[in-house]
């Protein structure tokens, strides 16, 4: 059977449904994930979760040790991985509370450790990163969304930024000029260090608010997490219909 695991982003870090059967400390050569890998059932198969942000959500974006908790996951034998990511809509069909399944990315961090290929090498190591996301489990989730009537967005540039504070509006305009689509801070090395370990790894992305500059709004967390709300329904939603699919 194969193994699954959540990454919960900002806005979920439980899942109604999940029943728990375990929890594992998994010590890691890169220091600690952000916390125990939660075990358990979710629409009758087995999964594992970790919220990336830690369970009271107090490990800020730049600060998560993306090499412990990618190494955990795979260390208990972990697959395929479907990471959920709050962002900001800079495209104009990406309004607040939509989902979208990225195809790309683009990586504006900085000061992350961002490989596991550093130190001892027979040789040196590159990966093919041109697909950033799994193809196969993009293309299941977005399936498994259409049968059960949940509106994702197919495609779009993810845009990578440091935070943890949000972008300015000049930013914004660079991104999109870019070629970005959506805004977020967790996605890098989250994907490539999945992809060094060759776990399948895809996206569902929430929009928490438009981007800086694309609505006249003022930006507060109220909003943003009023947002993440109704977004985050549709998302437990469409995990639970996508789970059973990946045996």
């Amino acid at each position: 059977m194969t193994k699954v695991a959540i990454i919960g982003g900002t806005g979920l870090t439980s899942i109604k449904g999940l029943e728990i059967t375990g929890r594992e400390i998994v010590q890691t050569p890169f220091g600690e994930p952000s916390g125990p890998l939660v075990r358990g059932n979710l629409a009758g198969q087995q999964v594992y979760f970790l919220p990336r942000h830690g369970a009271a959500h107090t490990i800020p974006p730049h600060k998560i040790n993306y090499r412990a908790n990618i190494w955990a996951l795979k260390e208990t034998g972990v697959e395929q991985v479907i990471a959920v990511n709050a962002v900001g809509g800079i495209r104009e069909d990406m309004q607040p509370g939509k989902l979208i399944v990225p195809d790309q990315v683009i990586d504006y961090t900085v000061s992350r450790t961002n490989t596991f290929f550093e130190d001892g090498l027979k040789q040196v190591v590159h990966i093919d990163f041109t697909e950033p996301f799994c193809e196969s489990l993009r293309q299941n989730i977005i399936q498994v969304a259409e049968s059960v009537s949940i509106d994702v967005i197919k495609e779009g540039t993810y845009a990578a930024t440091q935070g943890p504070r949000l972008e300015t509006a000049a930013e914004v305009n660079r991104l999109e000029n870019d070629g970005c689509h959506l805004v977020g801070m967790t996605c890098m090395p989250e994907a490539a260090l999945a992809r060094e370990q060759e776990l399948c790894y895809a996206s569902i992305s929430v929009v928490a608010n438009l981007a800086a500059g694309r609505g006249e709004e003022e930006l507060t967390m109220e909003k943003i997490e009023k947002n993440l709300n109704d977004g985050m329904e549709r998302v437990r939603q469409l995990l639970e219909a996508v789970i059973p699919s990946l045996d």
